[in-house]
């Protein structure tokens, strides 16, 4: 566990003092002195940690980055390491149920705002509707986002799009339909073609021809999901079915 080292060099690395960096980030010096001395922060507080330095958490905790070389760490501060080892890993929150399961947590229009600031956050995910699709593969975490608007069609707006959760980013191919979840933009479903080997993004393009393709960064994406199936029922935040 490298994260009080972590974050203490890439503090120094960018000329911050700590009570500049405690500023930043909302929180006191003394706070940030505690975890720059292995003090143990809370899991919210790691995330928060991880998109100011737009570094995944995986790196941030396992990895000691003052061993990395220059280019590695030029490529950090530009905001195109997602993980330093390629390998797109990360942290899920999931919860499962009396079985020990995992739930497939539904993300209604409604709480999408909070979902792309909370999807770290256990008590939110649990709070989050939840059903099961037993005909799915067990061995993939599932997640179904409500949709916005016509530019996916013939899928139309309000519904329930269902994906399995991508690891790799590198893998996804070519005109595969997937929900991203980004920083800015909230929550999209689009179809998706692999551009990070060129220029470290993904290319949203919408069935709907009346919206043009556009590109995003792989530092402003917080996760992405496969298309696997979609349904059109309703239900109020809270409920599991």
């Amino acid at each position: 566990m490298y994260f009080a080292e972590n974050i203490k060099f890439l503090r120094q690395r960018r000329k911050l003092s700590q009570s500049d960096l405690a500023t930043n980030l909302e929180l006191t010096r003394t706070t940030l002195a505690g975890y720059e001395k292995s003090v143990q922060p809370p899991f919210k507080t790691l995330i928060k940690f991880a998109d100011y330095f737009k570094i995944s958490l995986d790196a941030l905790i396992r990895y000691n980055l003052q061993e990395l070389s220059e280019f590695q760490l030029s490529q950090i501060e530009d905001g195109f390491d997602i993980d330093v080892t390629g390998q797109k890993l990360r942290l899920l929150t999931v919860s499962v149920d009396k079985d020990g399961n995992e739930n497939i947590e539904m993300v209604p229009v409604k709480a999408q705002a909070g979902y792309t600031s909370d999807y770290g956050d256990m008590e939110f995910i649990s709070s989050l509707p939840k059903f099961s699709l037993p005909f799915l593969p067990q061995d993939r975490t599932y997640r179904t986002f409500q949709i916005k608007g016509d530019s996916m069609l013939p899928i139309p707006e309000g519904s329930w799009i269902t994906g399995s959760y991508v690891q790799n980013w590198k893998t996804i191919k070519d005109g595969t339909p997937c929900i991203i979840v980004t920083r800015d933009e909230g929550i999209v479903f689009k179809v998706v073609y692999n551009q990070f080997e060129k220029n470290q993004t993904l290319l949203l393009v919408s069935t709907n021809r009346n919206y043009k393709p556009y590109q995003i960064e792989a530092n402003k994406i917080i996760e992405v999901w496969q298309f696997v199936t979609y349904n059109g029922f309703e239900v109020e935040r809270g409920t599991t079915l």
